[in-house]
């Protein structure tokens, strides 16, 4: 059965079959500036697996200077309410999810803590999750050092 998500004032709504994972908890700046957070929890589901049901005109996207090098950071929000939401038809195999705007259980629990270098001094990482660093992460998803 598929998993619903909308945005906080429904004009964006959306579907994904299953979600794939990982289910990380970011930490980055720019991931804490959109969420109004300590964290941004994001969900990796499969592009083929991810279906825009309404308001695909109403989404934004915002792309933040580049930091280091590419991809550039692109941020994609209801026009009307703000809430970060998925791309109407994302490109590449996988989309990002931002997990609070799911309106039911993925069945899927956060696996990590990423770019845990720019947590908060006001907040604090209270669970067991594995924490990764900016250059840890990397080693991780490609299997070598940063350049």
């Amino acid at each position: 059965m598929a998993i619903l998500g909308s945005c906080l004032c429904g004009e964006v709504c959306f579907e994904i079959d299953a979600v794939a994972g990982p289910f990380e908890l970011c930490h980055c700046n720019r991931c804490r500036k959109l969420s109004g957070a300590s964290s941004l929890p994001m969900i990796r589901v499969r592009t083929a697996d991810y279906r825009s049901i309404s308001g695909a005109d109403s989404i934004c996207a915002y792309e933040a200077p580049l930091l280091y090098r590419p991809p550039a950071y692109t941020s994609y929000f209801c026009g009307t309410c703000g809430s970060p939401v998925p791309p109407a038809e994302p490109e590449g195999d996988w989309v990002e999810v931002p997990a609070g705007v799911l309106d039911a259980d993925p069945g899927l629990k956060p696996d990590k803590h990423i770019f845990i270098e720019f947590v908060p001094e006001w907040d604090r990482i209270s669970d067991d999750l594995p924490r990764l660093t900016v250059p840890e992460l990397h080693r991780q998803r490609y299997g070598k050092d940063l350049p």
